[in-house]
């Protein structure tokens, strides 16, 4: 029998031809593999095709973040280099980083990034690398990171993003996030718009995506796994039409993990969604009763990652893992870049 809180049970084989090193184009133009949760069916599509599995009345909801170019390289004053990745803002000019090498840069240490940017470490937090900086420059930050930063891509992609914007959705509003939410990658302003014609109600919401999401599970046991802490926030507008939609028998289908951990960190006990904003730690994992989301909209996900156990607790570890068996057949594209799926 499968022992659903070994991490080693949501392993699977993936050949790294099928892991993508850059988006498609068009956008919608990637496949669909489209697994029907009632006639335990599964069917390959196009993207754009999501239309034709979407209805009247669908709640999709969708994750409005922005990637920032959160990635910068820095020397120390005896030109060592360092790679910094801006984790969290914490205030104006202080941010929570991950600090590459972390050994040697003590609190007090000055980091020159170039002429416009430097940073200070304040603070030493225990996890691995994770360091308080103070940032001193001159004029508009979100400028010079612009012009200094990189994007922070996952570490199984390595060849080179020639356009920045092909890591952002194309309805991301608000910068805070050190990843993109993949799933939304795929939607273009066209596609949006078709199905909002068609019915289809697109609801905001917002996560920002953290470092976090990549980091594998290193426990053999899954219950002492910690979550990363990720900022969130659900608009008055938002929960209004997610629980009218609840209330009315209509499927609220999240696009994404991200939109999933927000909804059900924002949900009651009675399956309605709360206004608000905080931080969330939530792990969903196979035994987890799903209070708002009944469709998911996702991309295919590393082994033994948190992400795969969340696609497992909303169909099933077995299911889960024949449909990655069926896409790996297929030769689907997998991670960032990659295909995508929808359960519903």
């Amino acid at each position: 029998m499968v022992n659903l809180f070994d991490t080693a049970s949501y392993f699977y084989d993936l050949p790294n031809e099928l892991i993508a090193q850059h988006p498609v184009s068009p956008r919608d133009s990637s496949r669909l593999l489209h697994y029907d949760i009632v006639s335990d069916k599964v069917e390959h599509k196009i993207f754009r095709e999501i239309e034709d599995i979407l209805e009247k009345g669908d709640v999709l909801v969708i994750n409005n973040t922005k990637v920032i170019p959160a990635r910068i390289f820095g020397y120390d004053d005896k030109g060592r280099e360092y790679e910094i990745l801006l984790l969290k803002r914490l205030d104006y000019k202080e941010w929570e980083v991950i600090l590459k090498p972390a050994r040697k840069a003590k609190i007090g240490s000055q980091i020159v990034i170039n002429e416009e940017l430097k940073l200070t470490i304040k603070a030493i937090k225990p996890d691995n690398g994770v360091r308080i900086i103070e940032f001193d420059f001159d004029g508009i930050f979100e400028d010079i990171l612009d012009r200094v930063g990189n994007m922070p891509l996952p570490p199984y992609i390595t060849e080179k993003l020639k356009d920045k914007t092909r890591y952002q959705t194309v309805y991301a509003k608000h910068d805070g996030s050190a990843a993109a939410p993949t799933a939304g990658l795929h939607f273009t302003p066209e596609l949006l718009e078709r199905l909002k014609n068609k019915g289809v109600e697109i609801v905001e919401v917002l996560l920002h995506v953290g470092l976090g999401t990549f980091r594998p599970v290193k426990s053999k046991n899954i219950l002492e796994h910690t979550m990363h802490e990720e900022y969130y926030k659900v608009s008055e507008e938002s929960a209004t039409a997610i629980n009218k939609a609840i209330k009315e028998g209509r499927r609220v289908i999240a696009v994404g993990t991200t939109s999933v951990r927000t909804l059900e960190s924002a949900s009651n006990d009675d399956g309605f969604v709360v206004a608000g904003e905080g931080n969330t730690q939530i792990f969903i994992y196979p035994g987890y009763k799903f209070k708002v989301v009944k469709g998911l909209i996702t991309n295919f996900h590393l082994p033994e990652s948190t992400l795969i156990m969340l696609v497992s607790a909303f169909i099933g570890r077995d299911k889960t893992l024949e449909i990655y068996n069926t896409a790996v057949s297929e030769k689907y594209r997998f991670f960032s870049f990659g295909d995508s799926m929808i359960l519903l």
